[in-house]
This record gives structure tokens, C-alpha cells and sequence, in this order.
């Protein structure tokens, strides 16, 4: 597998993992059936795709890109669909995070 397949393949796993997110929200506590489901298909389907590119991209840079990415976008997603705050401390939190992600893979292409 060359290493486009592998951002590919980690792109993927955050659009499912996020999609499993929202699926928590969506199962109203294991209430509703279809969302329940899904939560265990798309969270199982992310993994997978992670494993994928844990061929090519080291551990530590892909988990870090995995969760910083997909929080941010749960923050995004939690703000436009399910009305939850845009305060300037979250919005500050997930720049952070977001650098240090950036910087996680700095340091992984410099070793």
C-alpha cells in the first residue's frame, strides 16, 4: 500500500468514527434501534480503516490525527446540528488541539 492509500484509508476512519458519534447522539441512550446499530457499525468499520493505515502512517501521528480531527469536526457538527455553544475558550481548545496535531507530524517526518 503506498502512502496515499494510507491518508485514504485515515480520512475514512475519521468520517466513520464521526458518524458514530453522532450516532450516540441520534441512539437517545440506546433508545432508538437504527442509531444503536450503527453506532457499532460505523465505531467497527473506523477501526478497521485505521488498521489499514496504520500500515504506512506511525501510531502515535495517526491516533493523533484520528481523534484531533474528529473532535474538531463533532464540535463543528455539534454547534450546526444539534445548536450547542460556539464559545471563543472551545473554539480556542480545538485550535490547540489542531496544532498539536500539526506538530505530533512535524516531528514524525523529522525523526
Amino acid at each position: 500500500m503506498n502512502m496515499t492509500m494510507a491518508w485514504l484509508w485515515l480520512m475514512l476512519a475519521i468520517v466513520l468514527e464521526v458518524s458514530g458519534t453522532l450516532c450516540l447522539k441520534w441512539s437517545a441512550g440506546f433508545t432508538r434501534l437504527l442509531p444503536s446499530v450503527l453506532i457499532v457499525v460505523f465505531y467497527g468499520a473506523s477501526f478497521a480503516s485505521l488498521v489499514m493505515a496504520l500500515k504506512r502512517i506511525e501510531l502515535g501521528v495517526a491516533y493523533a490525527i484520528w481523534s484531533a480531527v474528529g473532535t474538531a469536526l463533532i464540535v463543528g457538527l455539534g454547534i450546526v446540528l444539534f445548536k450547542e455553544s460556539a464559545t471563543l475558550i472551545k473554539l480556542s481548545g480545538i485550535a490547540l488541539i489542531i496544532v498539536g496535531v500539526v506538530l505530533l507530524h512535524v516531528s514524525g517526518k523529522s525523526a
